[in-house]
């Protein structure tokens, strides 16, 4: 019986992952991306900024050590599960799911271990190399500049906020043309 309990049992952790990454998505679709800094109003460069949005609360997460890390996984686990019922939605059949998932994960890692060294360490330059790259399709490391510095004041404002302040309502950074 207490196993019954237990696996009925409301996760907090899990609770948590979704409200995050509501504040991710809802940060990522501001218009300012797409009218102001011409992103592309494509399903491709929205997951490039899903991404970018969900890497950077879960880097903040994680600076608070073991609750944050929960908190960190919960989100991620959010959004990979959000990837999977996009694809669904999108038509992609149960069979294929699986492959489509496999790459995308492969580009959501590729995206993570790429962006958070260059935000960790401040690295503007190779932050807007990898961006221009992946979400304005471009060799030209200028077209990623000031989503870049975006990211890096994104980065500054969250590091500021104290952990319930960015779980409720995190400070992102002003999109500046």
């Amino acid at each position: 019986m207490i196993m019954l309990q237990n696996l009925f049992r409301p996760r907090p952790r899990e609770r948590l992952g979704e409200p995050l990454y509501e504040l991710a998505v809802r940060q990522a679709r501001e218009p300012a991306f797409y009218t102001t800094l011409g992103v592309a109003d494509r399903i491709d460069a929205r997951f490039e900024l899903y991404t970018l949005h969900v890497l950077l609360l879960v880097m903040r997460l994680r600076d608070e050590g073991e609750r944050g890390a929960e908190a960190a996984q919960a989100l991620f686990d959010a959004y990979v599960s959000a990837l999977d019922h996009a694809l669904r939605e999108l038509g992609v059949g149960d069979i294929s799911v699986g492959k489509k998932m496999r790459k995308l994960g492969e580009a959501l890692y590729g995206r993570m271990t790429t962006y958070e060294p260059t935000l960790r360490d401040g690295d503007a330059a190779a932050l807007a190399a990898g961006l221009a790259r992946n979400v304005f399709e471009s060799d030209d490391p200028a077209a990623g500049e000031v989503l870049a510095a975006y990211a890096l004041a994104s980065r500054a404002r969250l590091a500021a906020q104290a952990f319930a302040a960015v779980t409720a309502a995190p400070d992102w950074a002003e999109i500046k043309s």
